[in-house]
């Protein structure tokens, strides 16, 4: 759920920078509706397959 939240702010983040022409994000990869929420096009993002997620490995302890 956490890797769908992440996503969600990315394609927030992408919609908010569209009236300002600033493209640091990339926008949703599936059809969106009117009024879907960003977490929505995430998690519909995942089930499709379109995103991968890989471990990342922290800093050495």
């Amino acid at each position: 759920m956490i890797y769908a939240a992440k996503r969600a702010r990315q394609i927030n983040a992408y919609y908010s920078q569209l009236g300002e022409g600033l493209l640091e994000y990339v926008g949703p990869l599936v059809d969106t509706h009117v009024h879907e929420k960003p977490l929505s096009i995430a998690l519909r993002e995942i089930n499709a397959g379109l995103l991968t997620s890989e471990p990342v490995e922290g800093p050495a302890q």
